[in-house]
């Protein structure tokens, strides 16, 4: 499903515009177009190919999911992958596919309900940085799905230390039974 699909130039948003007319946008080098996905179908896939002239290895990445972690280069692009963490009763992950070239970012998130519409408003807000092109973006992108893992560690960490109260008040209470056999 399409999120978002805007092009950009000079730091600021130039308009919202159609699948249909990325080529066009990104055909003039002084902008940069910002497509984001969610869950998105095979054909949805095989259109942002065709616009962005992806690398099938990429496209197949992103098709398959459950991909590891990892930044690959193909020619004057970039094929990131990323895991989206959300903890609430459970750890869940998701997956951030980021498609980068001096034209274009293309993100796609599959099997996450974390968004990041957040990270659209606030390069919006950094007119300065977002001049510098998809580079900004893609920086963006990544800081914050890394900036969503400090509160998990924090949590997981006080789950921890929970448990090693609870194992050292035990292995106290089974010691002093055994003492008093």
């Amino acid at each position: 499903m399409l999120i978002n699909c805007a092009s950009y130039q000079n730091g600021k948003k130039i308009a919202d515009i159609e699948i249909e007319h990325i080529s066009e946008h990104i055909a003039d080098k002084d902008s940069f177009v910002w497509v984001a996905l969610l869950d998105p179908t095979v054909d949805e896939i095989s259109k942002m190919k065709e616009e962005f002239d992806l690398h099938p290895l990429a496209v197949e990445d992103a098709l398959l999911g459950h991909q590891r972690p990892k930044i690959e280069e193909y020619g004057n692009s970039l094929f990131a992958v990323i895991q989206v963490l959300k903890y609430e009763d459970d750890i869940s992950v998701g997956e951030l596919d980021i498609f980068a070239a001096s034209d274009y970012v293309l993100s796609v998130r599959n099997r996450s309900d974390v968004t990041f519409l957040g990270v659209r408003e606030r390069c919006e807000q950094e007119p300065d940085l977002l001049s510098q092109g998809s580079g900004f973006v893609l920086y963006a992108l990544i800081d914050a799905v890394v900036d969503r893992y400090f509160p998990i560690v924090e949590k997981l960490e006080d789950e921890l230390d929970a448990a090693r109260i609870e194992m050292t008040l035990n292995i106290g209470v089974y010691s002093t039974r055994r003492t008093q056999r």
